[in-house]
């Protein structure tokens, strides 16, 4: 084994240490127990590691696992630095108790050792929140407070948990046997959800009142607000550029779709007006599901044809299963409209696209197509069910996080679907255009909230004038970049960037250019720093 690659697993071992969950969820065998340290102490000795590995990386030969070890470290170094455990409070997966509630219950319970391990998890659950709520009062006194309307959804969340505890998502997987369903459900009732009940009193009585105003969501109002959402931005777009180069970037990808919507307005609508075309992508009934069910169908569909014409774009199609499933219905009235999480390792688990089905009738079906093809093939499912496959690799290559290149990836594959044929009629490409301008504008509002002050209202009206989404899911988004700062930015960047590394490679190879070829090199080589997609490419094009 070279000395880059021992380096890089011993990389991973430490970010296994620091999350022991992340290695379950991936289905791979782990002695670790519990949920992790997240108090201040065990970030700043976190953040001492990452150094050291940054230091013992960069005195190795240049190679692409050197420098995404290097990347990868100094993104999470970026994570610590802007202290977000203290002021990031949501009903959200990204939030700490909607977190545990989203993933714990995907962890695979094969055999004993499994189950035992899962128990010991569900006991730590009070000291990790306990340590939440310490990380959260710190916030306050150092002015890193959380927006107070997203802590009132978190505490919302968290009263639609602990009313039913019949439908705890922690009942979710199956019992492997009596005794273990028996002490699960011990631990539930005694442990478990009060711990949940204890973090929300602390939400409740103790945060949500200092809480920043729906005029002051971004966190440049925050102290050294300016310096944190840089921090952010750089670690999901894995580049340097500044908000409002970014901010300009989307107001200028906004104008250029109009002309598209012009076009495809006249064949669908009869009329080229954008308010027009927006108002009957919003209202029109017939744009809207009848059943959740038919919205799960249609999903499959979508993906099922993707599947069958995949291996005219790509040489190596993975072999891991997905299913389609609906989001649970705990988490449903405030999650995204969709999101993918992948197969596990052990294959305990398919990759799972999750819609969103709450209030099925009200959401638009036009989007829907866009959205498989983002999530699953040839998008996220695709991407990260190759990445595991790579056995040549070393496992952190396998693992690389890395939003501008994944997110990236999954918007680069709505426009693919349109160059493969799959989208079945002008509607689902009006539902193409309408993805890609909330895309845009996400790089409009995330900096226009987190680095120009702009207010949540100022963020939904813009949405509202600039994208045809529907008025209900704008709120949601908005709230979801609030939360998340930096990580909207990361969709676009990625695709512009890959969409960039594909024209110079097509440029440098004329018609020796193969797609499949280009397909399989970019997800071949694991999540990569954009950076270093770049060099990639551009040395195999060359060669």
């Amino acid at each position: 084994m070279s000395d880059v690659a021992a380096l890089a697993d011993e990389f991973v071992e430490a970010l296994f240490d620091q999350s022991p969950l992340w290695p379950a969820l991936l289905g791979m065998p782990s002695t670790r127990q519990g949920l992790g340290e997240v108090s201040a102490e065990a970030d700043q000795a976190f953040r001492a590691t990452l150094e050291s590995f940054v230091e013992r990386a960069k005195a190795l030969e240049p190679s692409v696992t050197r420098e995404v070890l290097i990347a990868q470290a100094e993104g999470k170094i970026k994570l610590v630095d802007a202290r977000i455990d203290e002021f990031t409070i949501s009903d959200i997966f990204i939030s700490p108790a909607s977190g545990l509630l989203a993933t714990l219950p995907m962890v695979a319970l094969g055999d004993s050792e499994q189950a035992e391990a899962q128990l010991a998890r569900l006991a730590a659950i009070p000291k990790y929140l306990d340590q939440v709520a310490r990380r959260h009062r710190e916030g306050v006194a150092d002015g890193l407070v959380p927006v107070a309307h997203l802590v009132e959804a978190a505490i919302a969340h968290l009263d639609r948990y602990l009313a039913e505890p019949g439908a705890d998502p922690l009942l979710r997987q199956p019992a492997p046997d009596e005794d273990f369903a028996h002490r699960r459900a011990d631990l539930l009732a005694n442990v478990v959800r009060p711990a949940f009940a204890a973090y929300r009193e602390v939400l409740a009585t103790e945060i949500v009142q200092h809480g920043r105003p729906a005029d002051k969501p971004g966190v440049c109002w925050l102290p050294d607000g300016e310096r944190i959402y840089a921090l952010l931005a750089s670690h999901h777009t894995t580049t340097d550029r500044k908000p409002q180069e970014l901010h300009d970037t989307g107001l200028g990808l906004i104008a250029k779709l109009n002309d598209e919507y012009r076009e495809l307005g006249r064949r669908v609508f009869g009329t080229d007006k954008l308010a027009e075309i927006f108002e009957r992508l919003r209202e029109d009934p017939a744009l809207r599901w009848s059943s959740a069910e038919e919205m799960l169908e249609s999903a499959r569909s979508a993906i099922g044809r993707a599947e069958a014409e995949a291996p005219n774009w790509f040489g190596r199609i993975p072999p891991q299963p997905w299913v389609v499933e609906p989001v649970p219905a705990e988490a449903a009235p405030g999650a995204p409209a969709a999101y993918y999480m992948p197969p596990a390792l052990d294959g305990s688990r398919p990759g799972t696209f999750f819609t969103n089905t709450y209030e099925a009738t009200e959401r638009q079906r036009h989007t829907a197509e866009a959205t498989a093809y983002h999530e699953a093939i040839p998008g996220h499912h695709f991407q990260l069910s190759t990445a595991m496959g790579l056995d040549e690799l070393p496992l952190l290559r396998r693992l690389g996080d890395f939003n501008a290149y994944i997110e990236g990836w999954g918007l680069y594959s709505e426009r693919l679907a349109f160059e493969m044929g799959l989208y079945s009629d002008d509607v689902a490409l009006l539902g193409m255009l309408t993805l890609d301008s909330m895309r845009a504008g996400r790089l409009v509002v995330d900096t226009g909230l987190h680095a120009l002050g702009w207010s949540r209202q100022e963020a939904i009206d813009y949405l509202v004038a600039n994208t045809p989404m529907a008025k209900g899911e704008i709120a949601a988004e908005i709230d979801r970049y609030i939360a998340y700062p930096g990580q909207a930015l990361s969709y676009m960047v990625g695709r512009l960037e890959i969409q960039r590394i594909r024209a110079e490679a097509e440029a440098v190879l004329g018609e020796r250019f193969d797609i499949k070829a280009f397909h399989d090199l970019v997800l071949g080589s694991g999540a990569l720093p954009l950076s270093v997609l770049d060099a990639v490419v551009m040395e195999w094009a060359r060669a």
